[in-house]
């Protein structure tokens, strides 16, 4: 039995994680789909609904195959501290976290909240490369 946390923002990001998922996981596996917002007053009603949509992205594709759960945070923290603290509430055995690739004009460095994850995680981690949008 694998407890996998899959952060996501977005359906193309939902896809491109239940892609890697979708060989890996079992009956008795599970997957927490969690998605992560600053707080109330600096998230729209349309990034809400962005990020509920990229949760059940998850749980319509990865549904009938194993236990999928979905949990949208708004509670003050940055997006990084949610998905590390909730993965050791959990004690998931692996993080899997998708990253854009490059373009020439953005920057080159991973993205910031999967930098962050990277950097302060003592979990197995999926970085899941996505195409652009």
């Amino acid at each position: 039995m694998t407890t996998f946390v899959a952060a996501t923002n977005s359906v193309h990001t939902s896809a491109a994680l239940c892609d890697y998922l979708f060989d890996r996981v079992d009956n008795e596996d599970t997957v927490h789909a969690i998605n992560s917002h600053l707080d109330e007053e600096s998230v729209s009603d349309e990034e809400l609904r962005d990020g509920e949509d990229a949760l059940n992205a998850i749980y319509s594709r990865l549904g009938a195959a194993t236990t999928v759960e979905t949990h949208q945070f708004v509670r003050g923290n940055v997006s990084a501290e949610d998905i590390l603290s909730f993965t050791e509430a959990v004690d998931a055995d692996e993080i899997v976290i998708g990253v854009r690739k490059p373009t020439a004009t953005s920057k080159v460095a991973i993205g910031s909240v999967t930098e962050q994850v990277l950097l302060h995680s003592n979990r197995p981690m999926a970085v899941i490369p996505r195409e652009l949008e």
